[in-house]
């Protein structure tokens, strides 16, 4: 089957206001991706090549709207609040215990202010299964301390963590926004975003120069820079009396946010680059943006759900928080969150005749992709890769074989396959060199409840570092597979 869909989310405009247009988009992309020779025997061109003039427009377009959203969208909370804003101006509306669940209604959930949940109620009942893509929200990047803040050679600077894993020789000498919130103990929370708008200030870890450096040139580069060196600067005017800069600071917050120093000890604040997202290389074909890992995947899961009326199938889209530290917390998909949401949607559409078998059966009927980047071949590395297995940028998604047992079944495979093929989504495998990749997804979380889970993919260069890198075709490409996916019919 082909679709071909009016987006009504598109986000052009999204900082001015929030105002969308709306534009048609085709499935399809490059005739060259639906030839038999690139079907049958894998010998497939990048997705760029055969491309009309209305195709890349429409490419370049989505790719627009992609970066508008992410430059906001850098922490999972920020993700969140944008999501909703998305949501409802599509027509999703709040799930409440009053929700009447009947096809076509489109409703949506936040756990925590950290996770969301979007789903269009299918044809079918909810008994007989899902289609829900899966991906996470959260992206590598400094955490404030619970006692952050401190002085040192007269400079005001912040204690640091690290979600995620990072290269901590990348944090140095990189423009900085602080994002996020403090709680309060009167039950109020102060909305933190500083480093964004041209005319904020940023922060920096400032490095030290070639001049006073030659006696660490001969350190590794793990002991080079170490996670404890991570500190930024945040202050540098003492007061009058020539007292602690620390204290110049802190007045500054009481005085702006009316926040004391154990406030920030039940402070949620994260340090992430505060460049924008931008286009990289003279023809523009890809995307340089923090966060890509893995806000690409939940933005594109974000507007194929938005596109989709009256599925078979009840269609989610559960993205949710911590996958970079290992699924933890209740926001995380190890949580039994999802399972009581499932629980809650199946109770409301039977009208209270809920029965534990019912539940179980959704669970066993329910089709999963959960959706999640990984390295592409690098051209300033490519022997890290075993070629024949490793994605490219600009050839599509990516089914990941990883073989040892966590990979999906062949069936479910070949279903895959089936639905990427008869949309003309380009695709392609990757498998790590034996031994030597690492890294994990959600995917596991939900195949152990007896899901039927598949991890796809699209190829990044630099993950997990300050600016990934992706292909603006692969970004739409990935949308395509949402689509087919949410649209398809038995």
């Amino acid at each position: 089957m082909k679709i071909s869909l009016s987006n009504s989310g598109s986000l052009l405009g999204w900082v001015a206001g929030l105002l969308l247009t709306t534009v048609s988009f085709s499935v399809a992309t490059s005739s060259a991706q639906s030839t038999d020779d690139c079907i049958d025997s894998l010998q497939c061109e990048s997705s760029w090549i055969g491309m009309s003039d209305s195709e890349r427009d429409t490419v370049f377009g989505f790719a627009e709207d992609y970066k508008a959203f992410i430059h906001l969208a850098r922490t999972e909370l920020s993700f969140v609040a944008q999501s909703v804003a998305f949501a409802e101006q599509n027509g999703f509306e709040e799930l409440t215990g009053s929700t009447e669940i009947v096809p076509g209604k489109k409703i949506y959930e936040v756990n925590r202010d950290r996770t969301i949940s979007l789903l269009v109620i299918g044809e079918d009942a909810i008994q007989e299964g899902f289609h829900i893509i899966g991906s996470h929200i959260d992206s590598p990047r400094l955490e404030l301390k619970g006692r952050p803040l401190y002085a040192d050679s007269e400079f005001a600077l912040f204690q640091t963590n690290y979600h995620g894993g990072i290269k901590y020789h990348q944090w140095t000498n990189l423009p900085l926004a602080l994002m996020g919130r403090i709680d309060k103990k009167d039950g109020t929370s102060v909305q933190i975003s500083v480093g964004l708008d041209a005319d904020d200030p940023i922060f920096m870890i400032p490095e030290l120069s070639p001049h006073v450096d030659r006696s660490r040139n001969s350190k590794t580069l793990a002991d080079f820079i170490t996670p404890e060196d991570l500190d930024p600067v945040i202050g540098h005017i003492p007061d009058e009396d020539g007292g602690d800069v620390a204290d110049q600071v802190l007045a500054y917050l009481s005085q702006e946010y009316g926040v004391t120093r154990a406030d920030l000890v039940s402070a949620e604040l994260s340090l992430v680059p505060a460049g924008a997202p931008r286009d990289m290389g003279f023809d523009r074909g890809l995307i340089a943006a923090y966060g890509q890992d893995d806000r690409l995947a939940s933005y594109a899961a974000l507007r194929a759900v938005a596109e989709i009326d009256h599925p078979q199938k009840t269609t989610m889209a559960f993205l949710v928080d911590n996958e970079e530290v290992g699924n933890r917390n209740n926001t995380g998909a190890h949580s039994d969150y999802f399972a009581d949401l499932l629980s809650r949607l199946l109770y409301a559409q039977l009208e209270g005749d809920y029965r534990e078998p019912l539940f179980r059966s959704a669970l066993r009927q329910t089709k999963f992709i959960s959706i999640d980047v990984n390295p592409g071949i690098n051209p300033m590395n490519p022997g890290v890769w075993e070629p024949g297995n490793a994605p490219k940028l600009g050839y599509g998604v990516n089914l990941k074989l990883y073989g040892q047992g966590n990979t999906a079944n062949s069936e479910f495979i070949a279903w895959t396959r089936q639905l990427l093929d008869s949309n003309d989504v380009p695709w392609q495998t990757v498998t790590y060199k034996v031994g030597v990749g690492g890294g994990g997804t959600i995917g596991g979380e939900f195949s152990a409840q007896n899901i039927e889970v598949i991890d796809f993919g699209v190829p990044l260069l630099s993950i997990h570092t300050p600016y990934a890198v992706s292909s603006k075709v692969d970004v739409y490409s990935l949308y395509q597979a949402a689509l087919a996916f949410y649209a398809y019919t038995d």
